[in-house]
């Protein structure tokens, strides 16, 4: 499972959580199309708190997507 957000549509940097059944849930930090930074998190509202404290992505931008 993974979650988007991204901030404003102007800028190129955008972010995910993706869910791993062994370790738990990664948030990442894309600029374009590489990772400039990735956190680990045992939850997914600890992973959405540590994207709104670090980089202030409101709660409320996360879309879940399937794929």
């Amino acid at each position: 499972m993974k979650w988007h957000a991204k901030l404003d549509s102007l800028s190129s940097k955008h972010f995910e959580i993706k869910y791993d059944p062994v370790f738990g849930f990664y948030l990442y930090l894309y600029e374009g199309d590489k990772c400039i930074r990735d956190y680990l998190q045992d939850r997914l509202e600890l992973a959405i708190e540590c994207a709104w404290e670090d980089f202030g992505v409101p709660k409320d931008a996360w879309k879940k997507s399937d794929i």
